[in-house]
């Protein structure tokens, strides 16, 4: 499928979109750290006929440009609701993915009037971390570790990464993630870091989101991140929140369960007015 593709300046930063185009309700796709908006294309497949698609290159990642410094979710969400602005996009239902389903839930909270709906795929649950909580990431941090690491594979190697540790994925995910790992900047580092959550008071942001939210879980024992506990607090500051697990699938859900997943995202979307 081909995409138009297109740059904008939000907030100072050069972000780099791909878009399915036409006369359709918009929907913007946020992809996880290391990944980028191609990443999405099977997704944006399927959805492209009852939606405008936008994949965004999040900073640092794909053909957006990588500053030095703010890899922050304040920040990064701020650029977002900006590229929807420069794009005049009228209330769209954003997607996000990991990082970019907890930069979606920080916009919808900081920017309540931005979005039409959104859809959360295994989020990191910031939302569990206090104000009074001490920031003390695991040392050494593995991911951080792995972000560098790939830096210096080659495209075959990763190639034979993701086939050896997910077999289940379509050949479709597969080059998308491998081109994506090529080109993010080592910068992104920051992302896994992010020393500023401990002041974030996610307990209030969380309480203003007004729109419709999907957040959809799977098995930790598979690598997914979001705990029951986890999204029973989330939906103590979110009455709205529908909550949909789906089994076999780690953090990648929608590669991992194609089918239940785009099942499970377009039976919430069919509810949105």
């Amino acid at each position: 499928m081909a995409y138009a593709s297109g740059m904008v300046i939000a907030n100072g930063v050069n972000l780099n979109y791909y878009r399915t185009g036409g006369s359709k309700p918009p929907m913007v796709l946020l992809h996880g750290v290391t990944d980028d908006g191609l990443c999405f294309s099977p997704i944006a497949y399927v959805l492209a006929e009852n939606y405008d698609v936008i994949m965004v290159d999040m900073r640092g990642h794909g053909k957006s440009e990588a500053p030095e410094t703010g890899y922050t979710l304040t920040v990064m969400a701020g650029e977002v609701a900006a590229l929807i602005k420069e794009l005049k996009l009228e209330k769209p239902i954003i997607m996000g993915h990991s990082m970019g389903a907890i930069t979606t839930l920080t916009l919808a909270g900081l920017y309540p009037d931005v979005a039409r709906a959104i859809v959360l795929e295994d989020p990191p649950p910031f939302w569990m971390i206090k104000k009074t909580d001490k920031s003390e990431p695991p040392s050494p941090n593995m991911l951080a570790l792995w972000i560098a690491s790939n830096k210096r594979k080659t495209k075959e190697e990763l190639f034979t990464e993701v086939r050896t540790g997910n077999p289940g994925w379509a050949e479709a995910e597969l080059e998308p993630w491998v081109n994506s790992k090529l080109r993010y900047s080592p910068r992104i580092v920051e992302m896994v870091q992010m020393d500023d959550l401990p002041e974030m008071d996610f307990e209030s942001l969380v309480k203003n989101v007004t729109c419709p939210v999907l957040m959809l879980t799977a098995d930790t024992q598979k690598g997914a991140i979001v705990t029951e506990k986890d999204a029973a607090a989330l939906n103590q500051g979110i009455p709205q929140l529908e909550v949909v697990h789906i089994d076999g699938a780690g953090h990648s859900i929608r590669r991992d369960q194609f089918g239940r997943f785009m099942q499970a995202v377009q039976t919430f979307l069919a509810t949105i007015n």
